[in-house]
Order: structure tokens, then sequence, then C-alpha cells
């Protein structure tokens, strides 16, 4: 579902130096823009919460409580997203829209089941001890996210990506106001505004998406059929997810590096500061790998399957392959370099910009293995994106269960040789994974 690439590639078709920045520029917000926004809100609303919301462990409480949600949702839906996703692109390659939009609901509708049954058993045994109103919206909150997650799918396959930011930006700014509105009921009023701000974009999402694929029936199940479902894509999307959020939880419930927050959430302050600060140096990375995979790798892929389909001549069908192969490696070449640049720059100014945030330089030395780290994450995504062009699914989940197992186990070793190898577990877990 490259619908982007189209957008991309006719932005570098004016072949200007302009193009190119406004060709990264745009990439750079998609990829990156709704979830910066969304930290950004989260940041705005912790801030500006200091000295309203009493005591002020409340505002940590709301924090931790978001990041979980995040962290759950995303983990569920792994199970559900990329064979939908596959679904979707394959009826789309056969011409059959009408059927989307019914699968859709019916998508929405079975992780609405699932996540409500799943967040009110989380919640029974989680938060014991809490009000029924703060599990009620934990259950909500969690609900609305992971609907969205599955939602946020065919937005890749619709053009209207200015329409898409500006709904992130007028939802995330819905959450701030809400939020800031909301802070004399303390966590439960921080914990509605985000629950108002991602039941906007959950709603106006759903309305583009009936606006672009009118359905042919109410409701679908077709991608619950046999022969047009993937299982392994159930395990690629669980594991990967998994894999990206295993190391947290393992020094979330490590008892020497974490502490008690809420209920049975668990935070760790010397883990947490430095890998968040450095996922931000991923949207260069982000930019070139939809720029590269997205717009160029997309487009030889697609010349490729043409000229097999059409039955063109074995010559072209190899020079077509040699093109998609170049493209590949291109790609890949381009964005470490660009992410290289990306880690040097930090590795110079990255206490500078510690002390700017107002973080300890005792923390500089995970900062830059986590810089490492997630860096070759892109790397890792961009490979992985060329194993689902080219059904490599074998391949993927083969390099996804890898990722899952090498982070949980390098991960809990770093922690057993003590802080110096904090933050190895991960960088080490993706490199591995990567050059695999």
């Amino acid at each position: 579902m490259a619908g982007i690439g189209f957008e991309i590639r006719k932005i570098l078709q004016k072949d200007s130096f302009l193009s190119v920045i406004h060709a990264y520029g745009m990439a750079g917000l998609i990829s990156s823009g709704p979830w910066i926004l969304s930290i950004i809100g989260v940041m705005i609303i912790g801030i500006a919460s200091t000295g309203v919301v009493s005591p002020e462990t409340r505002i940590i409480q709301f924090l931790v409580s978001v990041t979980y949600l995040m962290a759950c949702s995303l983990i569920l839906t792994g199970l559900l997203q990329l064979m939908f996703t596959r679904f979707i692109a394959d009826r789309l390659f056969e011409k059959k829209q009408r059927s989307i939009l019914p699968n859709m609901l019916g998508a929405v509708m079975l992780t609405t089941g699932v996540s409500f049954t799943l967040g009110v058993l989380g919640c029974a045994i989680a938060f014991w001890d809490q009000s029924l109103s703060y599990m009620a919206l934990m259950v909500a909150n969690f609900v609305v996210l992971c609907d969205m997650w599955i939602v946020v799918i065919f937005l890749s396959s619709m053009k209207a990506y200015n329409r898409i930011l500006l709904l992130f930006f007028i939802g995330y700014s819905i959450t701030v106001f809400c939020s800031l509105g909301l802070r004399p009921f303390g966590i439960n009023g921080l914990l509605t505004g985000v629950l108002f701000g991602h039941g906007f974009l959950l709603f106006s999402f759903i309305y583009s998406i009936i606006r672009e694929y009118p359905g042919d029936r109410l409701v679908g199940f077709d991608f619950l059929k046999p022969g047009l479902f993937f299982p392994s894509l159930i395990l690629i999307g669980f594991f990967f997810n998994l894999g990206v959020w295993i190391d947290k939880f393992i020094f979330w419930y490590t008892p020497i590096t974490s502490q008690p927050v809420i209920g049975l959430l668990r935070a760790s302050l010397i883990y947490d500061l430095p890998i968040f600060l450095a996922y931000l140096s991923i949207i260069p990375g982000m930019a070139v790998f939809l720029v590269r995979m997205e717009a160029d790798f997309a487009e030889q892929y697609e010349l490729y399957y043409e000229a097999v389909r059409r039955g063109d001549t074995l010559d072209h069908i190899r020079y077509r392959k040699d093109q998609m192969v170049y493209a590949t490696r291109q790609g890949i070449y381009e964005i470490f370099k660009v992410q290289g640049i990306t880690v040097l720059l930090l590795l110079l100014w990255g206490k500078d910009l510690l002390a700017w945030v107002g973080i300890s330089p005792l923390y500089a030395r995970l900062f830059y293995v986590d810089v490492v780290g997630v860096s070759v994450q892109v790397l890792l995504l961009s490979i992985l994106n060329v194993c689902f062009y080219l059904d490599g699914r074998k391949i993927a989940l083969f390099l996804t269960a890898t990722f899952l197992l090498l982070n949980a186990g390098l991960t809990w070793l770093s922690i057993q040789l003590g802080a110096a190898f904090f933050g190895y577990g991960f960088t080490l877990a993706v490199s591995i994974t990567s050059l695999l």
C-alpha cells in the first residue's frame, strides 16, 4: 500500500533542489509528524500540570499510564495489523474496493471486543486498589487506541496526507486543551482529555475512510476466511511490536532498575529518559526510508512485476530485477549514510542536548548507546519492508522472532552485568538482526 510513494514521485519529477527538500520534508512529516505531535502533546500536559495537579506524583502516574496504554495497544493490535494490511492490499489489487469498508468495520468490531475484554481483565488485576473511574478511563483509552491503530492502516493507501496531518494536529490539540481544562480533576481529568483527543482522531479517520471507500454491505469478516489471510503475518506483527517494547518491560519489572508508580505499573527512570530522547533522532532516517523505499524501490518493484505479468522478454525482466536490487541497495545505503550522520552529530552534541532539556550528563553514555540502537532499527524496518513487498514472510518471521529473543535475552544479561552495560542489549539485538 505505497500510496505515499505516488505523491513523493510526483514531487521528485520536478527535478529541482526545492522539490527534493519538499519530498524529504513531506516524508519526514508523514512518517514522524503524528508520533512527534503525540509525544509533544503528552509532554505539554505533564509540564503544564505541575503545580495544578496535586499531589504531583499524579503527573508521573499519568505519563506512565499513557506509556503503558501505547505499548499494550500496539502489541495487541500487532496481531492484526500486518495481516489486515495485506488483506486490504490484495483487495485493492483485485479492484474490489467495495469490500474494504465492511471489513474495516468488522476489524474494528473484533478489535473493540477483544481489547475491551482484555482491558477489563488487565485493570481488575493491575488496579484493584485504584478508583473505579480510573479503571474505566484506562479501559476506554485502551479500546480507542487499539481501534485507532487498525484504522490508521488505511491512511497509507489514501493520498490526502495534508488532511491526515491536519487531523492529527487538531486531535492532539484537543487532547492538550481538554486535559489542561480538566486538570483540577487530577489524573482522571488528564486521562479524559487524552480520551477526547484520540476519540476525535478515531472517528475522523473512520469518516475519511467511509468517504474514500463506499461499501457493498455494513460489516464483513472476510479477512478471517481461510485463504484470504496469512497466519505468519499475525506472528510477525506480534513479534516485532513485542520486540520493540520487551527491553522496556524488562527494565520496568526488574526491581533494581525501576520503581512502582501506580497499581502494578512501574517505570525505570534510568532507562526511560535516554531511550525516549534517542527515538526522536530517527526522524531523518524515517524520511529517507519513505522516499527511498516507498518511492524508488516501490516504483522498480511495480515495473518488475508488470514485466513478468505481461510476458516481457527475459532480458528485460532481468534488467528490471537488477534495477529493483539496485534501488534496494541504494535505499539502505542512503538510510545508513543519513542516520549515520545524525548519530555522529548527537555524539558530538549529546551532552549539550541533555543539559538543554534538563537531564543530567550522567545519562549521556546510555543515550549514545540508545541512539545507535534506534538508528539501526530504521535499517531493520527498511529490510523488513522489502521482505513484505517480495512476500518473504518466512524471512520476516525469522528476523522478528530473532529480534524479540535477542532483545529479551541480551537486555536481561546487560542488567546482570551492571549499569555500565545498560542499553547494549537492545542495540546489539537490533544490530545482529539487521546483519542477519
